[in-house]
């Protein structure tokens, strides 16, 4: 059942400091999209789970999907309701982490992370003949996928790609070798490159990798690889991708340094050149984001805890982002 949620005191201010979108449940790594004219989000469902909190995210116990839509970002929200239920994904035991969300050829397609029945995080994909969903998922994970934090990016020419990754409790650093390691290794040491998020694209039906998972590059400014210990800049989760004047702009979370960082490339497979922040840490540990453009405008979602304080239980906000004439993006600090 859909719930049209007025703002009032949710309301934003100008698109500036930002309250939340919704607080009828927690939201958290909202993926936004512009289908049918309208802003159609996907959000993971942040629930209280009593799972102990630990370091590998074991307390964000998520299990199902809601799809939710605005007209503008300062319309009032619409929640569609569930849309995907962990319980209706043959493949997945627990942990339905942030999704994202394509179109192509009419229908939709949700992308989602979840565990295994042997406890490794895989990626999922359902499809609708509605972005609102309900969505039915492949009976199967997609081949050869891992990791958490699915994003696809579709290109103007009608390509598709998937983009995935996240350090520690997503397990990426378990794929170094080429094939999972039971246990966590550390990080690469001092001086050697960092962890890079991984590309495919995707096959025209778009529930399969075409190819091999390649790495993303981020570069610094002199065009050398971003090390492990460059914690400010390097990637650690929650990539996203868009276009703006003709350049593929590749943003993603540095986690423990709690930025959202840019870098900007002249192919969707990058390299991609680091330029700075996006947006500055929020309150809560984890940060995860998406960038929209309506009516010639663009858009920031992500999320903070400013309704809980508590990490696990996360709320979705807007605030309209802004570009340099060079095309570099204006940091946003989203207290201010």
């Amino acid at each position: 059942m859909k719930k049209i949620l007025a703002l009032s005191l949710l309301s934003l201010t100008a698109l500036g400091q930002s309250k939340p979108l919704v607080s009828h449940m927690f939201t958290a790594d909202p993926s936004a999209h512009l289908f049918q004219g309208k802003i159609y989000i996907y959000p993971s469902h942040d629930i209280d789970a009593g799972v102990k909190e630990d370091d590998l995210g074991s307390h964000f116990a998520m299990n199902d999907y809601h799809v939710l839509s605005q007209k503008t970002p300062a319309s009032p929200v619409v929640d569609h309701g569930v849309a995907l239920k962990l319980e209706d994904v043959a493949w997945a035991s627990k942990m339905l982490w942030a999704p994202d969300a394509a179109e192509s050829k009419g229908t939709y397609y949700l992308y989602f992370p979840a565990k295994d029945k042997e406890g490794i995080f895989r990626i999922g994909v359902a499809s609708s003949s509605k972005p609102e969903g309900p969505f039915k998922a492949e009976k199967e994970y997609m081949k050869g996928s891992f990791s958490i934090d699915p994003c696809v990016f579709k290109d103007k020419d009608g390509t598709s790609y998937l983009y995935f990754g996240g350090i520690w409790g997503g397990q990426l650093q378990r794929w170094k070798s080429g094939t999972y390691g039971a246990t966590d290794e550390s990080q690469p040491a001092n001086g050697q490159p960092a962890l890079m998020a991984k590309v495919a694209r995707l096959d025209a039906n778009m529930k399969q990798m075409a190819e091999a998972p390649r790495n993303v590059q981020i570069l610094d400014a002199n065009g050398k690889i971003l090390l492990s210990e460059d914690h400010d800049r390097r990637f650690f989760e929650a990539a996203f991708v868009h276009q703006y004047q003709g350049k593929y702009y590749f943003s993603y979370s540095t986690g423990d340094t709690h930025n959202i960082a840019y870098a900007t490339g002249t192919s969707p497979y990058g390299p991609f050149t680091y330029q700075g922040v996006i947006l500055k840490p929020v309150k809560g540990w984890t940060n995860h984001h998406s960038i929209v453009e309506q009516n010639g405008k663009w858009y920031l979602y992500y999320h903070d805890v400013e309704i809980s304080g508590k990490t696990h239980l996360r709320n979705i906000k807007v605030t309209e982002l802004k570009y340099r004439p060079d095309g570099s993006i204006e940091t946003i600090d989203a207290y201010k």
